[in-house]
């Protein structure tokens, strides 16, 4: 059987988790039985250069493009007909001839806090060991706890599960999607608050990426899910503003309530000891070119306030 799409994805659990969600999705929205999903809507893995560097921080070595470059390469190259991605990972600017053609519903966006011995991160002892590879993660624990010894945490989500059960930390920070779609949210200790832990734009979210001539497909419509693309829009504005990258602490969260957007956006110092913060809203039904003129406007006012006092790493 000749495939209809071809899927592509990274290897990590995590991402075959994600992207079969959206096999599953697709397959259906072009009318293939279940049984025949697999064969004419077929995953193919990619190994990433930022799966494959796992002893540095991705600021250290190129930024998050890393796990994103070469499956836009193989969609480019049409190696695949559609990319999955975590939204949180895609740069603010597209590669010239690729889209994202759909955002699904969000999960999640909030961090989790996850540890052995402790409930919450209040309960965290003096000095306490914190995990995370997270520039954003850091400054926002360091805000708080400055007494906190942050320790560099990279793997896939199983390795970092086992590296706290071994010890090496006393808690650790994931995303609350991730682990929900792995099926491992029993580990969350605690949903850690929105407002001291504003996540990265788009997490929580997948990207759904074609070459720009298959952007308006309808199976692309059928997935899109409008309300967390018109969410999605204001923080990538934000965080295209902020200079959205691996070597900047930025947070940023919208979502709808009643008929309005709200979004929140920051920027923070490494050591949390500076932290610039904007919030406002626009009216719901503005349409996603204001969902994303906000974010750059928000994004805007939170750099000039930080000028030359941020640090970058």
């Amino acid at each position: 059987m000749t495939p209809l799409l071809r899927i592509g994805t990274r290897r990590s659990r995590l991402a075959l988790a994600q992207s079969g969600m959206m096999q599953r999705a697709i397959g259906r929205a072009l009318g293939v039985a279940d049984d025949q999903i697999e064969q004419l809507v077929p995953l193919v893995e990619i190994v990433t250069t930022g799966d494959r560097i796992q002893d540095r921080r991705l600021l250290e070595v190129g930024g998050k493009a890393l796990f994103t470059k070469e499956i836009e390469e193989a969609l480019l190259d049409g190696r695949v007909d559609v990319a999955i991605h975590s939204m949180k990972d895609v740069p603010a600017e597209q590669p010239e001839g690729l889209a994202i053609a759909a955002v699904p519903m969000r999960e999640d966006a909030r961090d989790g806090f996850i540890s052995e011995y402790f409930a919450s991160f209040a309960d965290l002892p003096h000095g306490a060991r914190l995990g995370t590879a997270s520039l954003r993660r850091q400054a926002q624990a360091l805000a708080l706890r400055p007494d906190l010894q942050i320790e560099m945490l990279r793997g896939n989500v199983d390795t970092r599960l086992k590296r706290l059960k071994d010890g090496d930390f006393d808690a650790i920070l994931l995303a609350c999607s991730g682990l929900n779609r792995l099926g491992f949210s029993e580990v969350i200790r605690e949903r850690l608050s929105l407002d001291a832990f504003l996540p990265a734009p788009g997490q929580g979210a997948l990207a759904i990426q074609t070459r720009e001539g298959d952007a308006s497909a309808d199976w692309t419509r059928a997935l899109n899910h409008d309300l967390t693309a018109l969410a999605v829009a204001a923080e990538r504005g934000a965080m295209a503003a902020l200079e959205g990258s691996c070597r900047t602490a930025i947070g940023a969260y919208a979502h709808v309530e009643g008929n309005r957007l709200h979004l929140s956006t920051e920027m923070l110092s490494p050591d949390g000891s500076g932290r610039w913060t904007r919030a406002s809203d626009i009216a719901a039904d503005a349409g996603h070119a204001a969902a994303r003129a906000l974010g750059l406007r928000l994004g805007g006012e939170v750099q000039a306030e930080a000028g030359d006092q941020k640090i970058a790493l």
